[in-house]
């Protein structure tokens, strides 16, 4: 079991989940529906505050564009200005899935491993939650169960925050050139979409997007999204023999042909699945959103061609009826160019290890921002921010695992300034 107590001395403890609950409380969900970046005005609310608390640290050259990044960068300690710049990332928006307005933060301090009452028919027990066993003697911040934490990515951004804090408080930390970014849409998948790359002059970038402590992620899916519309004919139903094309029906057919065992709630690991996320429509016209994952690109491969061939299966069930299939990629598994760049995880796991962490691989079963920057020239891991049971209303964070993170992202910064 983990010596909770000596982690939660440690000086960033209160800082931490100070930060983490207030920013749990400005409202910040994302509109996977509106193609604006960012996609809703709330966002700005939590992009503006970081503005003002980074200028408020004594970092002077801060910037938020007309699309709501928010990049800061500290300059290097005397000395050390030809260190290569290094990145830490998280995001101010948070999922849809659950509503993230009014959200009511609690902090549970020294947790006794029991079930947890949020409020009145919401509770967090381990009984449906085993891992929640493992926390007992750590503080723990949760939901009342009516929305979701949002410690996706706020957990995140309360790291970065309280790691540069704690460097610009203490000169003896020396650090070549820092940058903390901070970005909109995330989990929309467009958050680097109208990135201003070239404002960013890193050779590495870190995410804080992650889940348990110790985990560490340099690989993650390859994502597209299939966007399948059925065009249907409409006729009255007393009459409609050899008239009738029901969208609806059609949207039905092709969800049946989905395997249920490549599903999400079917699959772990390395395995990837076709995830049916929208469903509207009429008659006439409806719509199916499918959401396409899978670690190598010969399986995306195979789930492209069997969305395109259930396209044509419900055509033929279907006489009168159309199918038309839109595949849009979201983003790439990162292994293949992190894997050029070793020395930016050997970096990052003896960092995690001076820190008291137990890092250790795990695959992203989704994406992060850093998969797009990866992409784009950067290599950017992911670091455990702890988060647990993100998206959904009995979402909770490890105040423990916070407090690793922020004393890796430090050693991080000092075996960086060291290379």
């Amino acid at each position: 079991m983990k010596d909770y107590a000596a982690i939660l001395a440690r000086p960033h403890t209160g800082e931490l989940i100070e930060r983490l609950v207030r920013y749990a409380q400005i409202e910040s969900t994302s509109d996977r529906h509106n193609q604006d970046i960012p996609s809703t005005p709330s966002q700005w609310d939590l992009a503006r505050l970081l503005v003002d608390e980074l200028k408020g640290l004594g970092i002077q050259d801060v910037s938020i564009d007309d699309h709501c990044y928010v990049i800061a960068k500290l300059p290097a300690s005397p000395g050390l200005e030809k260190i290569p710049a290094v990145g830490f990332m998280a995001h101010v928006d948070t999922s849809s899935d659950v509503s993230g307005k009014n959200v009511k933060p609690r902090v549970v301090v020294g947790y006794d491993g029991k079930a947890l009452e949020l409020s009145p028919g919401w509770t967090l027990d381990p009984a449906n939650f085993p891992e929640l066993a493992d926390y007992a003697g750590d503080s723990l911040i949760v939901t009342d169960g009516t929305t979701l934490l949002g410690a996706d990515d706020k957990a995140g951004i309360a790291i970065v925050m309280t790691a540069f804090n704690a460097i610009l408080k203490d000169p003896s930390i020396k650090h070549g050139p820092l940058y903390a970014v901070f970005t909109p849409d995330e989990e929309t998948g467009k958050g680097m979409d109208l990135f201003p790359l070239a404002k960013l002059q890193a050779a590495a970038c870190y995410t804080l997007d992650g889940g348990k402590g110790g985990e560490i992620e340099s690989e993650c899916f390859t994502a597209y999204e299939a966007m399948v519309r059925f065009k249907g004919k409409a006729s009255h139903p007393g009459y409609a023999r050899g008239v009738m094309a029901n969208a609806v029906s059609m949207a039905g057919a092709y969800c049946a042909m989905l395997p249920r065992s490549e599903s999400p709630e079917a699959t772990d690991g390395w395995y990837g699945y076709f995830y049916p996320h929208e469903i509207q429509g009429g008659l006439e016209e409806a719509k199916l959103d499918i959401l396409l994952r899978d670690f190598s690109d010969e399986g995306m491969e195979r789930r492209m061609a069997a969305i395109k061939a259930f396209a044509s299966a419900v055509e033929a069930q279907f006489p009168g009826g159309s199918v038309t299939v839109e595949l849009k990629k979201q983003y790439l598994n990162m292994k293949k160019k992190l894997d050029e760049s070793p020395r930016v995880l050997e970096l990052l796991y003896a960092a995690a290890q001076k820190a008291g962490a137990q890092p250790y691989s795990k695959p992203i079963r989704g994406g992060t921002d850093g998969a797009r920057l990866t992409e784009m020239g950067i290599p950017t891991p992911n670091i455990f921010a702890g988060m647990h049971n993100f998206h959904g209303r009995f979402e909770w964070a490890s105040a423990s695992e916070m407090v690793l993170g922020v004393d890796t992202v430090i050693e991080l910064i000092k075996l960086w300034a060291e290379a």
